[in-house]
This record gives structure tokens, sequence and C-alpha cells, in this order.
């Protein structure tokens, strides 16, 4: 049986509520008792690195594709590319949070080294 915090909440279902937004992450990176939690503290922090890479790629891929959507046809393709983009970004994060509900820890590429040398796991 998961360890319960004093509100009540499992320390599986704080790790699956961290990758709901930002905001819910950086709670509980602030808020005892759960950033006394090392896997509360690893799914925060990959839910905070995660929410940046995605902002950080959209930004990148939205100058790309204005500068390069002048071209016929290529507004379709960004259209379609931009589907599939959010289709893999919306797998990953469902992954991450079935994952952390299920009480593993899945560690993403590159992001999930960053999460575990901050939350110090």
């Amino acid at each position: 049986m998961p360890d319960t915090t004093q509100s009540g909440l499992s320390e599986n279902a704080a790790a699956a509520v961290s990758y709901i937004t930002i905001v819910p992450a950086i709670v509980f990176l602030a808020m005892p008792p759960y950033n006394q939690s090392p896997t509360i503290r690893f799914h925060s922090w990959q839910s905070i690195f995660l929410n940046v890479a995605a902002i950080g790629f959209w930004v990148v891929f939205t100058i790309v594709r204005l500068i390069v959507a002048m071209a016929i046809f290529l507004p379709f393709v960004f259209m379609l590319l931009s589907l599939v983009c959010w289709l893999g970004w919306f797998v990953l994060w469902l992954y991450c949070v079935m994952n952390a509900m299920n009480g593993k820890r899945v560690s993403l590429p590159i992001i999930g080294a960053l999460a575990a040398k901050q939350a110090g796991v």
C-alpha cells in the first residue's frame, strides 16, 4: 500500500497529479510533506522539464512555420505535422501520468536525468 500524506493523498496520486500542469508540480516541490518524498520530487521536476521542453519546441516550431509557410502546400504540411506532434506529446504525457499513478519511475531521455539530479535521487 502506498504511503499517504497528511492530506490523504497517496504518493502515487501526488506524483501523477504533478503532471497535470506545471502549477501542482511547483506546489509539490514547495509544500511539505510532498517535498520530502524523492518520488514526488522526481515526478514534479520531470513534469516541469517536460512542459518547458514542450513550450520551447512550440516556440521554435511556430517561428519555423511562419518563415517557411510561404510556399505552396506547406501550411497543410505544417498543420499535419503540428497535429502529429501534439498527439505524440499527449501520448508521452499520458505515459508519464499512468506510470506515476502505478508507482513506476519512468525516466525520459535527457529530461529524466535532469529531474533525478534536481530531485536528489
